[in-house]
């Protein structure tokens, strides 16, 4: 039933891609016509492919119906390979087809889209005097670099709509001389032309009311900087935040007295900048006064702790390697790495906790590879507690204790007699 399925989808997309290479060589043709030989390349050199894998397609259902009789599986391969060659070349004239649609619907209407950007280098013209005023007026007030953004809009997009309207020309001329393809392009560039003059003088009109969000804003970090500076005299008087409070003033004091040509967006960067480099540093510094910093001689308690717990942790994997799963191996390697880490942290005040941490850290990972590397070694050592040589399960030492104590005695004791004896 599956064969039956298969053979018949082969059939149905033979038909389908063939019928869909047939429109898609009328469409050539017309794209061709419309839009010119080199926007219609893409789709060209889809088709020349699929054409050859169709054939490849047919060819194959050609073996399927000659006089030599075929194994089920050859039918099946050969069924398979027809629906994978018919599908791609299906999806490939489907995606160049797509691409022209635009284009060519474009081209259509390119005497209304000409007609459209002449009216509209018309329309923008008529405001590049009112920009170059606005320019003016604005020059009263800010710096030339405040400005530099916007200060040469006005011209830039007068050259912008002088091209637009030269492409517009040209595009109906080559249009009239059959030659499609420079005609669509001088009407898309005549196009973008006339789009970034717009953008260019809207930036103009836009930009006095940005300036004047921005003195206001600025009117408003001012006051705010000038009260936190006054609350942060009576916070922590750590250097960061004496820093920041001096910085914050400098900014204050280079702002420039009213009435001057200014940048209000440099300023108020700057003064913002300053701003939070000083809410930060007494953030940083009310948190460090609740939570005191540890002694270094307190970190150093911890790291030792942690590296007996190591020391104990690596004699008894090293001494049971055949024994140790990945769990203990897996802690015992993350507790190094933490281990390896806190003395680069120590010294700095800043970084003192976080070695704390890890130092701690490093130990519990420790603690935890022995317990599992103890389970290990018990799990894997024989149930009869007469097996002397392995040591049974049920062998506990005087106090009642399991192997686990017996292990730590016995790697600790060892280690006693060693310094005894160094």
């Amino acid at each position: 039933m599956e064969d039956a399925n298969l053979a018949l989808r082969a059939q149905q997309a033979l038909v389908e891609t063939d019928e869909r290479v047939r429109l898609a060589s009328d469409e050539l043709l017309f794209a061709t016509a419309e839009l010119g030989d080199d926007a219609t390349a893409p789709l060209r050199e889809a088709l020349a492919s699929v054409r050859h894998h169709l054939a490849e397609a047919f060819e194959l259902h050609q073996l399927n119906h000659d006089e030599i009789p075929d194994t089920p599986e050859e039918l099946r391969t050969r069924n398979a390979r027809i629906v994978q060659l018919c599908e791609w070349g299906l999806e490939l004239l489907s995606h160049h087809m797509s691409a022209l649609e635009t284009p060519i619907e474009n081209a259509r209407r390119a005497p209304e889209v000409l007609q459209q950007v002449r009216a509209d280098a018309a329309r923008l013209r008529a405001r590049i005097p009112g920009a170059r005023e606005s320019i003016a007026r604005l020059a009263e007030r800010y710096s030339d670099e405040a400005l530099r953004q916007v200060l040469h809009n006005p011209d830039e997009a007068a050259q912008l709509l002088d091209f637009a309207e030269h492409s517009a020309d040209v595009s109906t001329r080559r249009r009239e001389e059959g030659q499609r393809s420079a005609a669509n392009y001088a009407l898309e560039a005549a196009t973008e032309s006339v789009r970034r003059a717009a953008t260019l003088l809207a930036a103009v009109e836009d930009y006095e009311i940005e300036a004047l969000r921005a003195e206001s804003a600025l009117a408003a970090v001012v006051a705010d900087s000038r009260d936190d500076l006054v609350q942060a005299q009576h916070g922590p008087q750590v250097p960061a935040v004496t820093t920041a409070m001096r910085e914050l003033q400098a900014a204050l004091s280079a702002l420039p007295p009213a009435g001057t040509r200014t940048d209000p967006f440099a300023q108020l960067s700057a003064l913002r900048d300053a701003n939070g480099a000083l809410d930060a540093a007494l953030a940083t510094a009310i948190e460090r006064a609740a939570r005191p910093i540890p002694p270094i001689a307190y970190v150093r308690h911890a790291l030792n702790d942690a590296e007996t717990q190591l020391g104990v942790a690596r004699s008894v994997i090293a001494g049971h390697r055949g024994w140790i799963g990945a769990d203990a191996r897996t802690r015992l390697a993350e507790a190094e790495r933490a281990h390896d880490g806190v003395e680069q942290l120590i010294a700095d005040e800043d970084t003192r906790e976080q070695a704390m941490a890890l130092a701690r850290r490093s130990g519990a990972l420790a603690s935890e590879a022995l317990r599992l590397a103890q389970r290990d070694i018990d799990s894997s050592r024989p149930q009869d507690p007469n097996d002397w040589s392995s040591g049974g399960r049920g062998q506990q030492n005087n106090n009642g204790g399991s192997g686990m104590g017996a292990v730590l005695g016995g790697v600790l004791l060892g280690g006693l007699l060693g310094g005894m004896f160094d």
